[in-house]
């Protein structure tokens, strides 16, 4: 909690204000590291939230269409015994959602092993005893995330920060093959011309699409 660490038994957890604790690790980047961390800014909370791999990015995404009114990443650390030894873990995610509070992990299917299972397992038993949900978020439905990304790109408004608006709108006139050859970027690479008039299709509504001529 803020600075400190503070340590609980599980049946008080749920009247500790775990809502105002932070992550238990930071968010780090280096050469070479094989997964992907990150900030996604969540319009529900607006605020980023931090990522460790592109699948809990995922979660984040559908967190906010879900209008999570609070998500903490790596909210706390659960130390428990079983009957090898004892053992630790950090769940992923703790999310306000309708009221109700969720307590999530991320690990795709392939890559669930036992020590996995017996660290989630422990997580589910936590969260029945504060009275929360828990889930672990193994995949999505064939065509949910390319939904939600595509959804996603189009939630807030795109500024036309190289100035070029009504010149595109003005080129494109119906034929949006043309921006690349009569824009003042004509001489730019194809793909930064092709991404300058796809921007200009998100500020403004163009006439209707015509099928552009072949560009060499």
């Amino acid at each position: 909690m803020g600075a400190d660490e503070v340590c609980w038994p599980v049946g008080d957890v749920a009247h500790v204000p775990v809502l105002s604790s932070r992550p238990m690790r930071g968010f780090t980047w280096r050469a070479k590291q094989r997964h992907r961390p990150g900030l996604e800014v969540m319009a529900s909370t607006g605020r980023g939230h931090g990522f460790e791999s592109l699948e809990e990015m995922r979660l984040l995404v559908a967190l906010d269409f879900l209008g999570a009114s609070e998500v903490l990443s790596q909210p706390f650390r659960l130390d428990f015994a079983h009957k090898s030894g004892s053992s630790w873990h950090i769940p992923d995610y703790l999310a306000v959602i309708g009221g109700g509070i969720w307590l999530m992990d991320v690990r795709p299917m392939g890559l669930f092993k036992d020590e996995a299972a017996l660290k989630f397992a422990a997580a589910r038993e936590m969260a029945a005893a504060c009275g929360w949900q828990y889930s672990v978020i193994a995949g999505w439905r064939p065509h949910v995330w390319s939904v939600l990304d595509h959804l996603s790109s189009r939630r807030r408004p795109v500024r036309d920060l190289l100035g070029m608006r009504d010149q595109l709108l003005t080129i494109i006139g119906g034929q949006e093959g043309r921006a690349m050859t009569t824009c003042c970027f004509s001489s730019a690479p194809r793909r930064q011309a092709t991404n300058a008039a796809s921007a200009s299709k998100l500020c403004a509504s163009p006439p209707p699409f015509c099928s552009p001529p072949p560009v060499s």
